[in-house]
């Protein structure tokens, strides 16, 4: 005979009035901090009361039932309650469902509080989203879906991101095939084909990361702080056409655009446009590009041009602003520090007096007739304009000025071919295209860095090691007495009364991130500056020179002589240049490790283009290894060279890594010391 299975009998429920009800001392709840009591009091006014509240009778000495209920589990509703009752949006008496359990009941108080609060299952965000999408489909607005749950619009928005990510996908995670950070990671995207694709290739592979998801995703894409991006605007692209991709889980830093060849077709036009206005000027020819070489003007003559005066307007408008900034200064004089409005507003008065000082050129027409100018965009994502340089078969007919040794002038450097030379025989024009060397993926030994590449990262030192030695007249001096006194102790010294000049050393071998970079633009201005004070004909410039103060001659030697600066590594054809190279390079260091020279502070940092892509697999795991440890060099051992250089890049971003080329001997980055020290925080660099 079967046993019969005992039924087990609920609880009662009924309505109680509020005020017969009193907080349980054996609510386990006790901690009072973040519990939103008046965000579940404004809940319970708009739909009211959605979930019973758990009491049992008060009993007096004798066992006898007084009346009155105490609430062991419910106790933030409860508060919630009373939050109203004192509002007066509550009456005392109100009927308050509850599921009442007998006095004398065995299961203890403490039991069913703890039971309500750890029994309870956190909804599935993936549940969470379908909510949310079902109410924005039945015509409930995003910011109307967040009041009604008290959260950040943010939130809404985030969840409702999880739209444009596959149905296949969401069965994935709704299956506990991936995390909600991988989820999030594909809602960069709303291409399902592509989503449905990168998880078949990341599902198999060791490094399922979030960043892996979005690298993939974005791999095609600009970035939205790229400069042809600021210098087009986000909005007449989106007019064009475009898309950008936005990461509502993670910074974007304005996200990614999706339409590279709309993006470059855009910046064509406005600089194509821009070049017609600067046509209209009346010069004879304009140059347009995304971007020129280094030293690209350098076989070409330049016209005067004169500075436009202020008008009166702008006369009065730059003495306000000094006037303004001075009386902020002589009210902050004894502050330690500006406010934070405070010293925005000095900020943009600099900005706006030098705007004012820095005046436009003009030229003479006859001069302009046989000029021209040349129309880039600048690394900020402005319009560059160079004006007023002359092709060589327009210069006037004059006989080029030499020295007696034949040398050329520094300027126009014509005894320079224009070439410099690899291993193999091979010349590299000025503006040629620098294709990646070639490195067989086999080979992950280390090996001497190819040619090419030195020339390049050794260009990159030249330019930051002449900009540091410009900036240090001190050491110009000595530099230049070291190079005096060599010649008069150990060399033969020429027929004139002083045998010293400079010869500026062209750079035509160059990765496409140097001319935009911190030093490039440092020398650029800093040469424009001299110009505009140099004195109208040579004629005058003894006397000019004769008449600067000591601190402006030390400045302007200084910047005269960073043009010969030489810190290039050049193929070498035989002992006799090998040897001198090396001796140049020795001096090079001597001079780097005087300025303190610091690469990472010039702005360089290792991307696929410009390093990583371009060395093997050893050197790429060896650079991250010395910047973030074992454990991240570890985490891409496993991928492929191009997969392993992009991540390496990613990796080293911000780490101060430089390779042994670009090393100031006795400098030492604390920063990436201690970050080897401890390995890194790889869970943060991850996330990034």
């Amino acid at each position: 005979m079967a046993t019969a299975i005992p039924k087990i009998t609920l609880s009662s429920s009924r309505d109680i009035p509020f005020n017969r009800l009193v907080l349980s001392q054996s609510n386990v709840r006790r901690v009072k901090s973040g519990l939103s009591i008046e965000e579940l009091a404004r809940d319970i006014e708009r739909r009211g009361l959605l979930q019973s509240l758990n009491v049992r009778p008060v009993v007096d000495d004798a066992g006898v039932e007084t009346g009155t209920y105490e609430v062991p589990a419910g106790g933030r509703r409860f508060r919630a309650l009373e939050l109203l009752v004192k509002q007066k949006k509550l009456a005392k008496t109100a009927p308050v469902p509850c599921v009442v359990r007998e006095a004398g009941s065995a299961i203890l108080a403490e039991d069913d509080s703890l039971a309500e609060n750890v029994q309870r299952v956190a909804l599935h965000p993936l549940d969470q989203f379908r909510a949310f999408r079902d109410m924005l489909e039945k015509g409930m607005s995003e910011e109307e879906i967040a009041a009604a749950f008290f959260v950040a619009p943010t939130v809404v928005k985030q969840r409702l991101r999880l739209m444009t990510v596959s149905d296949k996908l969401l069965d994935v995670y709704e299956q506990d095939g991936m995390k909600l950070e991988q989820l999030m990671a594909f809602s960069i995207s709303d291409d399902h084909a592509r989503q449905e694709q990168v998880w078949e290739i990341v599902s198999q592979s060791h490094n399922r990361e979030p960043y892996v998801i979005r690298r993939m995703l974005t791999e095609k894409t600009v970035r939205a702080s790229d400069a042809r991006a600021r210098f087009v605007g986000l909005e007449a692209y989106i007019v064009a056409g475009g898309h950008v991709m936005r990461d509502l889980f993670e910074a974007d830093d304005g996200g990614w655009l999706q339409n590279p060849a709309i993006l470059d077709r855009l910046v064509m036009e406005k600089l194509h446009e821009a070049a017609e206005q600067v046509r209209a000027e009346g010069w004879k020819w304009v140059e347009t590009a995304l971007s020129f070489p280094w030293g690209h003007t350098r076989q070409f003559a330049e016209i005067d041009g004169t500075e436009v005066p202020l008008s009166d307007e702008e006369t009065a408008r730059l003495a306000a602003l000094r006037a303004e900034q001075e009386s902020i200064e002589a009210e902050y004089a004894q502050a330690d520090e500006y406010p934070d409005e405070v010293d925005a507003r000095l900020g943009e008065i600099e900005q706006a007096i030098l705007a004012l000082e820095e005046r436009p050129l003009a030229f003479d027409p006859d001069d302009m007739a046989r000029a021209g100018a040349f129309v880039s965009l600048a690394s900020d994502g402005t319009l560059q304009v160079e004006r007023g340089f002359v092709l060589p078969e327009d210069m006037s007919a004059e006989p080029e000025e030499t020295d007696d040794a034949g040398n050329a002038d520094q300027y126009n450097c014509p005894a320079y071919d224009g070439q410099d030379h690899d291993n193999t025989g091979h010349g590299y024009q000025e503006g040629d295209s620098i294709a990646p060397d070639v490195e067989p993926e086999e080979e992950d030994g280390i090996k001497p860095l190819p040619d090419r590449l030195l020339t390049e990262l050794t260009a990159w030192r030249t330019l930051a090691l002449r900009d540091a030695f410009a900036s240090n007249p001190h050491i110009a001096l000595s530099e230049l007495l070291h190079t005096l006194v060599r010649d008069v102790y150990w060399q033969t010294s020429g027929a004139d009364c002083l045998e010293a000049y400079v010869r500026e050393i062209p750079l035509p071998v160059h990765s496409p991130d140097m001319p935009g970079s911190v030093p490039a633009h440092a020398l650029r201005q800093r040469n424009e500056g001299w110009k505009h004070d140099l004195p109208e004909n040579e004629d005058a410039l003894w006397r000019w020179i004769d008449g600067l103060d000591d601190t402006s001659r030390m400045a302007l030697l200084a910047h005269c002589l960073s043009f010969g600066v030489n810190a290039l590594h050049e193929s070498s054809y035989g002992p006799s240049l090998a040897r001198s190279v090396r001796e140049r390079l020795v001096r090079a260091d001597r001079l780097a490790a005087a300025l303190r020279l610091d690469l990472v502070e010039a702005g360089w940092q290792p991307t696929v283009e410009n390093y990583l892509g371009r060395v093997t697999k050893a050197r790429i795991l060896e650079a991250v290894r010395e910047a973030r440890g074992d454990e991240a060099a570890d985490r891409i051992a496993h991928l492929k060279k191009p997969d392993m250089a992009r991540e390496a890049e990613r990796l080293l971003e911000g780490s101060g890594w430089l390779p042994e080329a670009l090393r100031t001997v006795g400098l030492v980055d604390q920063a990436q010391v201690e970050t080897v020290t401890s390995g890194g925080d790889m869970e943060a660099i991850a996330a990034e």
